[in-house]
């Protein structure tokens, strides 16, 4: 009897042989690193619990179930059948009618806690904001535009929240106050040259497009508004307890500059092991496109068309990036020497025009600060143009720069995908840059006074309250972002669909119906996000404003979707487009810290408006607060400042970070062995069903009509082996 008849049988009758398992790849792989390990460790050797052959991985030995302290998954989780899910309920029902009076009460306990857990998701779920519109939008587009839709919907609750601790703690003590009889201590400076604060308000007549003036630049009736920072001058309120504004103003910055930080990084943990697992092995993304890639949530004949195409460019960029890391391998040295030195050159050119971008802005700002400083009379809408200047350059500049930067790119010769990641990640550059260029030039305007020294420590002649004028600059840029995009989609996308619907002419049809890139729209309200990050202090009721700004953004920019637009056909990958919108935002608060942090710490505060009046800094008020604490208090903070404390959490913090860091190449070590378990698997089942075609051709070439006779009766048994192999080398 061959090896096929001994396991190939039509009955069970047959003798038990471990030729055929011995013969899978599966067995094969693991007695070759036994012999290759066997001079390793002889107590690892004989402990005998190695890794088992895959003839004794379940495939064909029946595992024991486990009962005694188990904690039993849920019955519709199981990888079983509807028929075996159905007894296995069963099965449990009648183990729970056996228990006692207090673990049946503990089970009905935890059921009903589940289901409430489960209707109170589903409520918070019903409630959630624009749940039908974003359905609406997953459905007609699908998942790839909804993460931009969905992304935007996050910082409406995250500028909601901020605006929440703002008018919390700084808002409403000073809104209580005014409106009640509570005892106030007001902020005072003692140099009374640095305390002049004359406000610029509008006596008489007053002209009608005065006050859209104000209104777009924050000046005016605006300025002494519970807007801007140097309306809050209160000090103390008395009441049943003494309520410091000052340091809840410091303390309230730093919660939602903390509470930004924890919220996003939190949201980008998920994204981050999503796409690391996404982008861990090439052949497993093919597969995903392949079998994993279509969106079913798509209903409409465009978007599944549209879906399509995004699909087909995928495996095309994919095939593309693997014929360009070919070419690569194969690149010669007098070809590499040529393409570093022509990218060496297009950087160069990248950044002269960086810093064209960054000197225009820098002499747009300078040259707005000096009109608005004479104070001069003229035209309402030169007006308007001047104080709008510096924002109207950072426009022009960003929607110059990423024209530029796509056609550059091209010459650089690098693969498609890293071509779309570099061109965002200079377009960010620019973006967030750009607000900091602005910041230096306000600076370097408010801190000098010529050749003298300020003797306020900042130019008091032409800023007497720099962090309200501060918060103007930040309040105008918020407002002119959104008339940009308002005006986008009204003056130009709309007329763009009429004519490329209703013109027939060659032109049109080459021009095309705008397209809705995902990446350029993210970017604009990352842009909007880090001017509010850095606004807030200065301005406290930004957030009110950008939470307004971006809910009629959402709402133009679903109009926009819907009728004007199409996606994108060379679309931003949806599966690390989340984690990489995050990492932008990560990018903008840090940015925003680094103006927020500076000015809290070395800039001389205002002595003539805002909280901070009697501290030469607003950092100041924090020790100043710890010295009027109880002893025993004020020394455990103080030795928390200490450089001690620092070291010592600094060591800590390294050690934690090494043990997560080993505690990742452990499970990552575990997953690539479980990926080899399954790619074994794959082969064992390929073997088996050589082995089982061939079986089937030696019973069909010794009886070929006999064995068709008895087909229908004729069942193939596969036998168990009574011996368990051994595991010893």
């Amino acid at each position: 009897m061959d090896a096929s008849d001994a396991v190939f049988l039509p009955d069970r009758r047959a003798p038990a042989s471990h030729l055929l398992l011995e013969q899978l790849p599966s067995y094969q792989s693991l007695l070759y690193r036994r012999k290759s390990s066997a001079s390793g460790s002889t107590r690892r050797r004989g402990s005998g619990r190695g890794r088992q052959p895959s003839i004794n991985s379940g495939k064909w030995v029946e595992q024991k179930s486990v009962h005694g302290g188990e904690v039993l998954k849920p019955v519709r989780e199981l990888p079983k059948s509807m028929q075996d899910k159905r007894q296995e309920k069963q099965q449990r029902l009648q183990q729970g009618g056996a228990l006692s009076g207090w673990g049946l009460w503990r089970l009905n306990v935890h059921r009903s806690l589940k289901r409430l857990k489960e209707d109170g998701m589903d409520v918070l779920s019903s409630l959630q904001l624009w749940r039908a519109d974003i359905h609406l939008i997953e459905g007609m587009f699908g998942t790839g535009i909804l993460s931009y839709f969905s992304f935007l919907r996050f910082l409406v609750l995250l500028n909601f929240i901020m605006f929440v601790l703002m008018f919390a703690f700084v808002m409403l003590p000073v809104i209580v106050t005014s409106y009640s009889t509570h005892n106030v201590t007001y902020s005072s400076s003692n140099v009374s040259e640095c305390s002049e604060y004359r406000l610029a308000s509008h006596r008489g007549l007053v002209v009608f497009h005065q006050h859209i003036s104000d209104l777009l630049s924050g000046t005016g009736f605006l300025e002494h508004t519970y807007l801007f920072y140097g309306y809050y001058k209160l000090e103390f309120i008395y009441s049943r307890f003494t309520y410091n504004l000052p340091l809840a103003y410091l303390l309230a910055t730093i919660s939602y500059l903390l509470l930004s930080l924890v919220w996003i990084v939190k949201r980008s943990a998920a994204g981050f092991k999503r796409k690391l697992i996404q982008d861990e092995d090439r052949f497993q993304s093919f597969c995903n496109k392949v079998f994993a890639g279509w969106d079913f949530c798509i209903t409409n004949e465009n978007a599944a068309r549209l879906k399509r195409s995004s699909l087909l460019y995928e495996l095309k960029t994919d095939l593309e990036e693997e014929r360009i890391k070919r070419k690569m391998a194969n690149r010669t040295r007098g070809e590499k020497c040529r393409i570093y030195a022509l990218r060496a050159v297009l950087n160069l050119f990248v950044m002269a025009v960086l810093v064209a971008c960054f000197y225009c802005i820098y002499i747009a700002t300078v040259f707005s600060q000096r009109k608005q400083a004479e104070d001069e009379k003229s035209n309402f809408l030169l007006e308007l143009v001047v104080e709008y200047l510096p924002s109207i350059v950072i426009t022009l500049a960003n929607f110059i720069t990423p024209l530029i930067f796509n056609l550059i790119i091209a010459f650089e010769d690098y693969s498609p995908a890293f071509e779309i990641r570099f061109t965002l990640m200079r377009c960010v550059f620019m973006r967030l840059a750009s607000i900091g260029v602005l910041l230096f030039s306000l600076w370097y305007q408010i801190t000098s006074c010529g050749r003298s020294e300020c003797p306020c420590g900042y130019n008091h002649w032409l800023y007497p309250c720099w962090e309200t004028h501060v918060g103007q600059e930040m309040y105008k840029l918020v407002i002119f972002d959104f008339l940009i995009i308002a005006a986008v989609t009204i003056f130009v996308e709309f007329p763009r669909k009429i004519i490329v619907n209703y013109c027939d002419c060659g032109l049109a049809k080459w021009w095309g119906q705008q397209e809705f890139a995902v990446p350029q729209n993210v970017l604009e309200i990352v842009y909007g996000q880090t001017i509010c990050w850095i606004g807030t202090f200065y301005c406290p009721l930004l957030p009110a404003i950008n939470t307004v700004k971006y809910i009629l953004v959402f709402y133009l920019k679903k109009v926009s979707l819907v009728t004007n637009c199409r996606p994108a056909t060379r679309p931003f990958r949806a599966s690390s487009s989340h984690f990489f919108f995050l990492v932008v935002l990560l990018i903008g608060l840090a940015l925003a810290c680094v103006p927020v942090v500076v000015s809290i710490a070395e800039i001389r505060s205002s002595r003539a408006c805002g909280p901070f009046v009697g501290y030469s800094t607003s950092w100041e008020v924090v020790p100043r607060v710890i010295s009027q604490l109880p002893r025993g208090l004020r020394l455990f903070l103080q030795a928390l400042a200490t450089e001690a404390f620092a070291v010592s959490f600094f060591v800590i913090t390294c050690l934690g970070m090494f043990y997560v860091i080993a505690l990742a190449g452990a499970h990552k070590r575990v997953i690539e062995q479980l990926r080899d378990q399954l790619a074994m698997e794959g082969r064992d089942k390929r073997f088996l069903i050589q082995k089982l075609c061939q079986a089937q051709q030696a019973l069909n070439t010794r009886s070929p009509q006999g064995f068709r006779g008895r087909r229908r009766d004729t069942e193939l048994y596969f036998v168990e082996p009574s011996v368990v192999l051994e595991t010893q080398a």
